[in-house]
């Protein structure tokens, strides 16, 4: 009998040497990869998101796990065992408080734009802070609101989301938590500069290592 030749499924490879490909990309690949990009890498006729499935099962439990990551997927350290990749190098990122606080408010209020941000910290953020944040693609620019003026918003990035182990910004603490810690707050914190001035995040005093790898 002649092959269909309208059936790309006949061209695929069995299901476990699809798990044996996307394994090998995750395992190549520093940065998180899309369905998209597995299917554009695969041979034809291959079925990436039900090999990533089964290969998402066969790694629960070890010491590495296949990790959903926004819309992509990566191979990452299971986060019981993070403690033992201590004596790696570590990046020690300090963020100023300012820099903290806009970072929350972007995760938990996104999209939100800038005049947001500074109604909810009770201070006017400097351009330096969103540069800083953009600079180190823990956020980046949304879509405009549909308001007058047309403002831009901002959203936190996938690399946010790598960085915490998040799958998505759902995942993040609670806001009680947060508030708890001391972010997120509706008035000025001790030692920032009333509404309408400029801060200086140079100057701030509130340096934090809250933001290690």
């Amino acid at each position: 009998m002649a092959k269909p030749q309208n059936d790309s499924l006949f061209d695929a490879p069995p299901m476990g040497e699809q798990e044996r490909m996307v394994e090998a990309i995750l395992f190549a690949t520093a940065d998180p990869v899309t369905v998209q990009d597995l299917i554009g890498r695969m041979p034809h006729g291959c079925d990436p998101a039900e090999a990533l499935a089964y290969l998402r099962k066969r790694y629960e439990g070890r010491g590495v796990n296949v990790v959903r990551i926004g819309d992509a997927w990566a191979i990452r350290t299971a986060p019981d065992l993070g403690f033992l990749m201590q004596k790696e190098i570590v990046e020690t990122r300090k963020l100023s408080r300012a820099a903290i606080e806009t970072l929350a408010i972007v995760a938990y209020h996104q999209p939100v734009t800038r005049a947001e941000i500074e109604e909810i910290r009770g201070v006017s953020v400097s351009r330096g802070t969103i540069d800083q944040l953009i600079e180190m693609e823990w956020i980046r620019f949304g879509r405009r609101k549909m308001t007058p003026g047309r403002p831009v918003t901002f959203v936190v990035t996938q690399g946010f989301l790598d960085h915490f182990g998040l799958e998505n910004a759902r995942d993040l603490p609670g806001l009680k938590e947060l508030r708890g810690a001391g972010l997120l707050e509706n008035r000025p914190p001790p030692g920032t500069v009333p509404l309408g001035e400029t801060e200086d995040d140079s100057a701030d005093a509130g340096q934090s290592e809250l933001f290690e790898d």
